[in-house]
């Protein structure tokens, strides 16, 4: 099969062997990469020289295009593994990054951030590890400025500490839907906030807070930084039989942040449209549902019932809604112990002249889960603890068909709201 013009063409003009190279040493560079394959093992881990499908974006505002023979992306660290994908679970990044031209490193690309097959080749200095030839995995890929760690395509390499084994018992499309979603409520809570999981009788977790401790701080990106050590303190983090309010519950990763605060003990005030989804969010345990669509009366409730003392609030929506959150909080200080009221936004936070200084406002350190082995690999491990157990209700899924090439058609349905409460996972296989 001739490849040279798909190549050149998809690769800015690069053998796929030197722009794969180019990402690495870029990587090593910031401070991304600390354990690159030694020099006598890169002959052992090399992936056939063989062409695969991907979606590719040539440009933004535009349709992806489905293209026969990508390069096959190569191991090129020593804690990497290559993944033949099985089902392609869909976000809104992945229409909003083309239709909003953001989260493209250059053109032409390929995006996808969560997905699940099988481990098809791991580096020989991985011998030993927990992943080994042909186990079935899901990948949270939240690198996404490495182009071979991208969904849309049929192979992709990711590292074995961003990888959870998905159980027998579990469907692999259904372990697609929940990778970044269970990565970004994890950090959300565990990092930013400070809860800590250990106490979760069910499925017990990693308290993130005290493995940060033991992580070298000048190993974790220095845009994340700051937040990853914000509740650094004790007197910070909620403890049982706090509140926690949350905007936009009905999301997978609200649904996944509600399940995960109510097992560590919180009680949660969770607003959705209770009428599309008020069931599911009541059977996975959310204490009071309030309707987002009268939202000045849901900023009153949240007030009544928590008698103007809310402390921790998650919006999952955007600004406006994190600023109705904002005012549904009570920005004093402790005159006890000087803690602060905490606003998590995950699409947004208030406008800087909306603020409150008194408020401690927090975003998602997403790259701390790449970037740190022993976060990552904590967080996977407890993954697959929760699915092995059935402590963690996956959302409800719609299996889209027709491949790669069914993606764009899904991403459409994705885009009008039809999914709404539900994840479309398009099937490989």
């Amino acid at each position: 099969m001739s490849t040279t013009t798909i190549i050149t063409t998809t690769l800015d003009g690069k053998h796929p062997a030197i722009y794969q190279e180019e990402i690495f040493i870029e990587q090593r560079q910031n401070g991304h990469v600390s354990n690159p394959i030694p020099p006598q093992a890169q002959t052992t881990v090399q992936t056939p020289s063989v062409m695969q499908k991907a979606l590719l974006l040539y440009a933004a505002q535009q349709p992806y295009a489905l293209v026969t023979d990508h390069a096959i992306p190569s191991i090129l660290h020593k804690d990497e593994i290559l993944i033949k994908v099985i089902s392609i679970g869909l976000n809104p990044v992945d229409w909003k990054g083309p239709a909003f031209n953001f989260g493209l490193p250059r053109l032409p690309w390929v995006n996808g951030r969560d997905l699940a097959g099988v481990v098809v080749q791991t580096a020989d200095t991985t011998a030993g590890s927990r992943l080994q030839k042909g186990d079935v995995v899901l990948v949270p890929s939240t690198d996404y400025r490495d182009i071979r760690k991208a969904a849309f395509q049929e192979y992709a390499v990711a590292t074995h500490f961003n990888a959870a084994k998905i159980p027998s018992a579990r469907c692999t499309h259904a372990a697609a839907s929940v990778g970044v979603a269970f990565v970004a409520a994890v950090l959300a809570l565990g990092v930013s906030l400070g809860l800590d999981f250990q106490a979760i009788s069910e499925c017990a977790g990693p308290n993130l807070p005290e493995i940060l401790d033991k992580v070298n701080a000048d190993t974790i990106p220095a845009d994340v930084r700051h937040e990853c050590f914000a509740s650094r303190h004790a007197v910070e983090r909620p403890k049982a039989g706090d509140w926690i309010a949350i905007w936009g519950a009905s999301t997978t990763t609200g649904l996944i942040t509600l399940q995960l605060a109510k097992k560590a003990g919180l009680k949660t005030i969770c607003i959705a449209d209770i009428a599309r989804h008020g069931s599911k969010l009541h059977a996975v345990g959310a204490d009071i549902l309030i309707d987002r669509h009268d939202t000045s009366r849901a900023v009153e409730i949240i007030r009544g019932i928590t008698n103007n003392k809310l402390r921790y609030a998650v919006d999952i929506v955007g600004s406006h809604t994190a600023a109705l959150l904002q005012a549904t909080l009570d920005p004093t200080i402790s005159a006890t112990d000087g803690s602060h009221a905490h606003l998590l936004g995950l699409t947004g936070l208030p406008k800087a002249q909306d603020k409150d200084e008194r408020i401690m406002y927090h975003t998602v350190p997403i790259k701390l889960f790449h970037s740190s082995p022993e976060v990552g690999e904590a967080m996977v491990t407890w993954l697959e603890r929760l699915l092995e157990t059935g402590a963690l209700e996956l959302p409800e899924i719609i299996k889209a068909e027709g491949g790669l090439g069914g993606v764009n058609e899904a991403l459409g349905v994705l885009r009008s709201g039809d999914a709404s409460g539900k994840r479309i996972v398009v099937s490989l296989e």
